[in-house]
């Protein structure tokens, strides 16, 4: 542990190191925090190595075994198979990856852009660029983020990439809102107006001053917009808007297996508890680390 902190220069005696370790005490402190992050971390090594976890990775794709159609759960599929005869744990192991990859593209490039813009805005608050970033942004907030999703995909050819770009395009204003709050009130704080004081750049103003102060916030809002881009995409994948047959999507499992209920019960709630499982741990992990910085 020594060598990796001397090796990224961290220092134990800066504040900001002792700050990390009372948010980690308290962030430990917390079980339903620890729930949480297990959960964060299992679902994360399924999504990495799908292959290596699920019993029948063929079952993935394009695989189809009529003989063991519909098979309820049992010792040799856990899970049961589906109309196919896939199994339908697999499936669902290989599902966790494709949410991921969703979440990991959708957040990766709302989130940068938000935060920008949600800064500039923040900081040149009574300037035209200000005004002009947030009625942007308040338009595609006023239109419900499903609604907007829907509207989009329905004009182009259902895919999981055009899924990335719905949910992309309806996104970034909730991070450019957030930063923008932030950053009117600590723009006014002592700290920010020494900086003006002795000349600083207002890049570094605002990107070496503002925006560390706004990390807990924005750290707590990704950890919890991941269930909400889990249920989108569910949602677009349930109406036959997301990922297309044979993609292991688990929006697009429960509403192939909603067509067989109640009888055949295990193909569509299997992966509806594994949407589910997906959203407890990262929302439990969100509170976990809201509540661990706001102490």
């Amino acid at each position: 542990m020594n060598i990796i902190m001397r090796f990224m220069h961290i220092d134990k005696e800066s504040p900001r190191w002792r700050s990390f370790k009372r948010a980690w005490y308290n962030f430990s402190r917390n079980p339903t925090s620890l729930i949480g992050l297990i959960i964060v971390i299992i679902t994360i090594i399924i999504a990495l190595f799908p292959d290596y976890i699920a019993p029948y990775p063929s079952h993935a794709g394009y695989y189809i075994n009529f003989r063991e159609a519909k098979l309820p759960p049992s010792s040799k599929h856990i899970f049961g198979t589906d109309e196919y005869g896939r199994d339908v744990f697999s499936r669902v192991l290989f599902g966790f990856q494709y949410s991921m990859k969703l979440v990991a593209v959708v957040l990766a490039v709302t989130a940068p852009p938000g935060i920008i813009l949600g800064l500039i805005a923040g900081y040149y608050d009574k300037s035209l660029i200000g005004w002009l970033i947030m009625r942007v942004a308040d338009m595609f907030i006023a239109v419900p983020a499903l609604v907007l999703a829907l509207s989009i995909c329905s004009i182009l050819p259902p895919s999981i990439f055009n899924v990335m770009i719905a949910v992309s395009l309806m996104w970034w204003p909730w991070y450019t809102r957030l930063c923008y709050n932030t950053t009117l009130s600590l723009k006014n704080e002592y700290f920010v107006k020494a900086m003006e004081i002795v000349g600083a750049s207002r890049f570094h103003i605002i990107f070496r001053e503002i925006l560390p102060n706004e990390l807990g916030p924005i750290l707590t809002k990704l950890t919890l917009d991941v269930g909400w881009v889990i249920l989108i995409g569910a949602a677009l994948s349930f109406v036959g808007l997301g990922a297309q047959p044979p993609t292991p999507d688990l929006g697009t499992m429960v509403s192939e297996g909603a067509k067989y209920l109640p009888e055949y019960w295990w193909i569509s709630l299997f992966p509806a508890l594994a949407i589910s499982f997906i959203i407890l741990g990262f929302n439990l992990l969100g509170d976990g680390i809201n509540d661990a910085l706001s102490r």
